[in-house]
């Protein structure tokens, strides 16, 4: 009885020629008792039981073990360590051969045991045959073993299935390719109007800061994937230090960061363009590079403190493997997921708003052709179904499951993440930048600096050339024989 001795650490071969049945490090009242009190214990020696017969029964519960020894696991038929939150990493799981029961203090470490010994195959009919073990000792241990489970507690709830972060292939292969598309195309994106000549105007400016919302999304995409990758079959052993750690919380911030940015952005561009056309004949009215950066200040301040929040406690990232603030048990959290939701859903309805008056002002038969009208009407209706692509199943199921009424399983949650979430954050750089002019424009002058794409370079100087002259310009053709289309430009305001 080495009870309440204050132990730290159990060395090499300290049971050494014992004969043990049931080993308690923890206070007891019902049961035998051989290392009570030893609530400092934090590491027994990986060999510490060599040379003992036993224990079955190991009970390491409110400790500070680390890991557990090794040698004597191949007999233990019960482990209890409840209460041991240092203990973070279980071995090989061949190496608990006769392990039928174990309560632990994680619910992700029963998953290590879900599908334990369920590889073996059904009794083969030869098995009856008494000469088998000695004839296929290997067939004998592979086919004959009686199939038992391993029972584990506390079982693993809704938010952390047992499975991957990615628990299907296809989302581990399609989340590599959304966040390797939405990285280059944003970074593509910032270097060019970074290191464009032109002005920096309003749309330009907004522009940014759309494409760095988006690169961030992509960044957090990159980063669920790799974690993947490097978890992947034994997320049991990682999802403690993923979820509780430093990682899983930058993870979250960028990701509702970058989500409350990018639609923040969205809508100012919108806002932009309709004030723009709306009050295109009074100069005083328009917008300048000072007001967009009061907006975007605002901007910034409301998605990092919206990204701040779980960090602080209101929700939290550790939740689920995908880092997003899915705790709603609190009425805090609750009221700050839904509301994080809605002001989401108002502002794609104040886009569609502001696409519709924009449509309404332009279409005028007299001077727009009816081919450029229906152009503009289709690009139109492209930006808003992408945007309600992202926005709408998102805020569907999110609404729901944070009014306690999930409609979806987090497994399946993991679909829309990366086939919906990330939606803006793949189309906008050819939404708002790649198929627009200026843009154009800015990425040939920019190559040209560098030897590429001279032609088109001319091209684009002789159109701006001709914007500063005021006139018609016919533009020279290009190297592939095709004319560009005759622009006609006046004086800017």
């Amino acid at each position: 009885r080495l009870t309440k001795n204050g132990l730290t650490e159990v060395d090499r071969n300290a049971f050494n020629a014992t004969s043990l049945q049931t080993l308690r490090l923890r206070p007891s009242p019902h049961l035998l008792r051989f290392l009570m009190g030893n609530q400092q214990l934090r590491r027994i020696h990986s060999d510490a039981f060599l040379g003992a017969e036993g224990p079955v029964v190991l009970d390491i519960s409110r400790t500070t073990i680390s890991a557990l020894p090794e040698s004597m696991l191949g007999g233990l038929k019960l482990l209890t360590a409840t209460s041991v939150y240092s203990l973070k990493w279980l071995p090989r799981l061949e190496l608990f051969a006769e392990l039928t029961q174990a309560n632990l203090t994680y619910p992700s470490h029963c998953c290590a045991f879900k599908n334990f010994k369920k590889n073996k195959s059904e009794k083969n009919h030869l098995c009856d045959d008494p000469a088998a073990p000695n004839l296929e000792p290997y067939f004998f241990e592979e086919h004959c073993r009686e199939v038992t489970e391993v029972t584990c507690s506390p079982e693993p709830d809704a938010f952390n299935p047992c499975e991957d972060i990615m628990g299907f292939t296809v989302l581990r292969v399609l989340i590599w390719f959304i966040s390797v598309l939405a990285i280059v195309g944003n970074s593509a994106v910032l270097l060019v109007l970074l290191a464009s000549c032109s002005k920096l105007t309003v749309p330009r400016f907004l522009m940014c800061h759309l494409a760095f919302a988006d690169l961030c999304m992509g960044l957090y995409l990159l980063t669920i994937a790799g974690v993947d990758v490097h978890t992947r079959a034994h997320y049991y052993n990682h999802s403690i230090d993923w979820q509780t750690g430093s990682g899983c919380h930058a993870a979250g911030f960028f990701t509702v960061f970058a989500s409350e940015l990018s639609v923040y952005t969205l809508t100012a561009i919108t806002l932009e363009r309709w004030h723009t056309i709306t009050y295109a004949m009074q100069l005083e009215r328009q917008l300048r590079l000072r007001h967009a950066c009061v907006t975007m200040a605002a901007g910034w301040l409301f998605a990092a403190g919206a990204a701040l929040l779980p960090a602080l406690g209101v929700s939290s990232y550790m939740k689920t493997s995908i880092c997003l603030p899915m705790d709603v048990e609190t009425p805090g959290a609750q009221a700050y997921v839904v509301v994080l939701l809605l002001l989401n859903v108002a502002a794609f309805a104040g886009v569609c708003a502001c696409y519709t008056g924009i449509y309404l002002a332009v279409r005028k038969p007299a001077s727009v052709p009816a081919r450029a009208d229906t152009r503009l009407a289709k690009r139109m209706a492209v930006l808003i179904f992408t945007d309600f692509l992202c926005m709408a199943p998102i805020s569907f199921f999110a609404i729901s499951a944070a009014l306690k009424l999930p409609l979806i399983t987090v497994s399946h949650a993991k679909v829309l993440l990366v086939l919906f979430y990330p939606i803006n954050s793949c189309a906008n750089p050819f939404l708002y930048a790649f198929f627009t002019k200026t843009f154009k424009r800015d990425f040939f002058m920019l190559t040209s600096r560098f030897g590429c794409f001279k032609a088109r370079a001319h091209v684009y100087r002789t159109e701006t050339s001709s914007v500063q002259n005021g006139t018609w310009a016919p533009a020279p053709k290009t190297g592939d024989g095709t004319l560009c289309t005759l622009m006609h430009v006046t004086h800017p305001h």
